[in-house]
């Protein structure tokens, strides 16, 4: 099952975005994650959520910026995005973990969306 990542774009300094993750249904009852990747960086953790929505974590660059959430009647999983930063600009990735929980680790995921480029502009 494919993760389709999608709402990226480019948004000044303090706008906001909100990033989708169609998920599938096979997806409903695992942990989900979003991660980004900026150039000549490693990929890093933003935020993760777990299989209800009843557990979220956050990297600390982007606690009070930005809220993961999840809709397991439409399987999508959403990155609201706020008070973006220059630093925030990335590619941001979609995965789905083999476990209910979510998880700050790239090892517990087995899926991941194709990414979706955030820019923004200083």
């Amino acid at each position: 099952v494919q993760l389709q990542a999608s709402g990226g774009g480019l948004v000044p300094t303090g706008g906001s975005l909100r990033l989708s993750c169609a998920a599938g249904r096979t997806s409903s009852n695992n942990g989900m994650g979003w991660f980004r990747q900026a150039p000549g960086k490693e990929r890093e953790f933003v935020a993760t959520i777990n299989w209800n929505g009843g557990n979220t974590d956050y990297a600390d660059s982007v606690k009070g910026r930005f809220t993961i959430s999840r809709d397991r009647v439409k399987n999508t999983v959403y990155l609201q995005m706020n008070s973006l930063k220059p630093e925030d600009t990335a590619v941001y990735y979609c995965a789905a973990s083999r476990y209910a929980s979510g998880s700050s680790q790239v090892g517990p995921y087995v899926k991941w969306g194709q990414g979706t480029q955030v820019t923004v502009s200083s």
